[in-house]
Formats: C-alpha cells, sequence, structure tokens
C-alpha cells in the first residue's frame, strides 16, 4: 500500500512539474513576443525583392464573404486572375478575410485558404493578409451576398467584424478564435509574408444610408479592438511581420506620433513594419507622406493607392515607391461585382456607364487591360517586360 501511495505521489509531481513548465514555457512565448526591433526588421526586409502587387478580390467576389464562402469559392477564376498579375511581374497580393468565414466554418476556411496560397505560391506571389475592416457597410451577412449596384463604388463591401460586435466591447473576446485560429494556423508559412491585422480603423460609412448604422464615438471602439488584436497576434508570435497601415489626416503630423490622434499613434508605435495608403493627386503629398515615416526607420509599405480621375497613376506613384524600395499595392486588379471601376463619389452621383477614366483596377474580365500602356508601363518597371 505504501508502495502503491509512493508511485501515485511521483505520477503527481511528474505531472505538476510538466505542467509548471508549460506554463512557464507559455509565459515566456508572451513575453518574447513583442513588437520587432528595427535591427530585425530591416534583416527580414533587405532580404526581400521590391514587393509589387494590389489588393486580390477575384472579379466574381462582391465583397470578403462571397470570395471565401464554400458555394461562391471561385477557383477556376482566381486561378486565372493570379496567372495575369503574375504576368505583370507582381509578387505580394493583400487579401481581405472576415471573422465571420471563422464562425461559419473554421476547418473549411482554412482549407480554402491553404487552397489559395497554393494558387498563389504556383506563380510566386506571396500574400498579406488582412485579418479585420473597419470599411463600408456596418452590418455583414453570411450566405448569399447581394448584387452590387449598378455604376455604385464598392456597393457590397462588408466591414470586420461590424457595428454589432465593434460597439459592444464584452464582445470583443468572440474574435480571440479567429484571430489566434488563422494567424496559428499560418504561423510558420512562408507563403503569407506579412498580416495586416486591422485596415482603416475608425474609417466611417461615406455611403447613404449606411452612416446611420455606424458605431457612435467609433474612434474609441476600433482603439480598444486595435489593442487586443494586437496583443493576440503577438501571443501567437508569428515568423511574419504584423502591420496596420495609417491612412489620413494632416500629413505633416505623421512622424510625429504625439501629435497624431491616439488609434494612428498606437498603429504606428505597435508595428513591425510601417504601413500606408496614399490616394493624393499630389506627388509632392506623396512624397511627403514618405518623408515623414521614415523617421520611424522601419521598412515600408504602400498597401493602397491608384485613383486615376486625381492624378494618382501607376506612371505617377510607381516610380517614387521604386526609388525608395517601398512595397506597393495599389488597389484593384480585376473589374468585377466590386465596380471599384466607378469613384467614389458614384456613392452619391449617378452613373449611366462605365467611366471614361477607371478609378481603381487594372484589367477587363477578359484579361484586356484598361490601358495597354499602362500595362507596359507596369511590366516594364517590374522588370517583367524583359
Amino acid at each position: 500500500m505504501k508502495r502503491v501511495l509512493l508511485i501515485i505521489l511521483a505520477i503527481l509531481a511528474i505531472t505538476c512539474k510538466d505542467v509548471k513548465n508549460k506554463e512557464t514555457r507559455s509565459k515566456e512565448t508572451t513575453k518574447n513576443a513583442k513588437r520587432w526591433s528595427k535591427q530585425k526588421a530591416w534583416d527580414w526586409y533587405r532580404e526581400q525583392p521590391w514587393l509589387v502587387g494590389a489588393n486580390f478580390n477575384p472579379s466574381t467576389s462582391i465583397n470578403q464573404l462571397e470570395f471565401w464562402q464554400e458555394d461562391t469559392f471561385d477557383s477556376e477564376t482566381i486561378k486565372r486572375e493570379l496567372k495575369w498579375s503574375a504576368d505583370l511581374g507582381m509578387n505580394l497580393h493583400r487579401v481581405y478575410l472576415h471573422n465571420l468565414l471563422w464562425k461559419q466554418d473554421s476547418v473549411g476556411f482554412l482549407d480554402r485558404l491553404d487552397t489559395y496560397l497554393s494558387l498563389a505560391e504556383t506563380y510566386n506571389i506571396k500574400t498579406m493578409f488582412v485579418l479585420l475592416d473597419d470599411v463600408w457597410h456596418p452590418i455583414p451577412k453570411l450566405g448569399k451576398q447581394p448584387e452590387p449596384t449598378p455604376h455604385v463604388h464598392n456597393s457590397g463591401w462588408v466591414q470586420a467584424p461590424g457595428a454589432e460586435i465593434l460597439a459592444d466591447t464584452t464582445r470583443h473576446k468572440e474574435l480571440k478564435g479567429y484571430i489566434k485560429g488563422v494567424t496559428g494556423h499560418f504561423a510558420n508559412d512562408d507563403r503569407v509574408l506579412v498580416w495586416d491585422v486591422y485596415n482603416e480603423p475608425d474609417n466611417v460609412a461615406g455611403q447613404p444610408g449606411r452612416k446611420e448604422l455606424e458605431v457612435v464615438d467609433k474612434h474609441k471602439y476600433s482603439l480598444h479592438l486595435l489593442k487586443k488584436i494586437i496583443r493576440w497576434v503577438r501571443e501567437v508570435n508569428p515568423k511574419q511581420p504584423l502591420t496596420s497601415g495609417i491612412w489620413r489626416g494632416n500629413i505633416d503630423h505623421w512622424g510625429t506620433p504625439d501629435s497624431l490622434p491616439a488609434i494612428d499613434k498606437y498603429m504606428i508605435e505597435n508595428s513591425d513594419v510601417v504601413s500606408f495608403h496614399t490616394y493624393d493627386g499630389d506627388m509632392n503629398a506623396v512624397r511627403k507622406k514618405i518623408k515623414e515615416l521614415k523617421k520611424y526607420d522601419r521598412p515600408l509599405f504602400c498597401t493602397e493607392y491608384v485613383a486615376r480621375g486625381v492624378g494618382n497613376t501607376f506612371e505617377a506613384v510607381m516610380p517614387i515607391l521604386k526609388k525608395e524600395k517601398i512595397a506597393a499595392l495599389n488597389w484593384g486588379f480585376v473589374a468585377g461585382k466590386s465596380n471599384t471601376i466607378y469613384p467614389w463619389k458614384s456613392w452619391d452621383s449617378t452613373f449611366t456607364s462605365e467611366p471614361k477614366i477607371w478609378h481603381h483596377d487594372i484589367l477587363r474580365k477578359d484579361g484586356t487591360p484598361f490601358s495597354q500602356t499602362e500595362v507596359d508601363f507596369i511590366k516594364e518597371i517590374t522588370g517583367k517586360s524583359q
């Protein structure tokens, strides 16, 4: 009896020690999962080629949900359009996800992400996944997505997580499984290059009829959520850097974080690599943004640009970004359900036909370009024409 008791005590001691060791390792992982040093960020970035690509959404999808739901995941279109982007010399795509997809079918969602990454790898294209987004419709819904509103820019794009969860801080924890599940699954996957944790936090829906659905004092809730998302990703500690891009405000203050709104300051100070958006038609403003952001001494990613109507074109912006070796990711690729060939003003102005000057996007659904001259320029600057 005494011998049995000793054996039991020994087993308990070993078990307790094992649990304690696991807890210690977990604490050490969390402790070590902090913002990358400048040296680490630059060591990583210097190994990359000049990164060029698009915010990729297949032409048959009106939004993130239609892109990834099982019934509408269009691998044939995705494969075809990935090839077209590779033909232009693109090597990186920024791709939006959604928390509702995890809630709907986490296993199937991860499988489809893996399928996409495998297709992209075929064409030597890396991926920057975007986890959350504060832009456009505040009430996302699973299932069949609406048809595009004719001639209206991005009529079906949806926010993630949406107003219902964002405005209730007690529900933010519902996103933890999604954030950790996706980043954890691909934490050591070379096909994923960067995590963009939150697109344009505190942006407000600009379309008529949607402003009323927005969260009151949205900036407070978006900052609360941003802090949690970054903490959860840091706890996973993926091998890839994370970022959240600055997109608004007085560009004279972009290089002085204490002069920025609290959420912009937090984005800058917690990103491993600094990302930003520029739809400016004045190239002096583009250069000013770069000058200010270079003060942080970190690799720079321009994750949205091109608004042809105001003069923000490939020919104007790409040479500036290439000279500085700043990653260049324009909005849109193949014109389709998103209707982003139409300008933002189409929300409150009437268009009845295709605009003479496309706002975003490069190719038509059959692969022919909006502008052959523009495509020739892109191929030349990426080295694909050679």
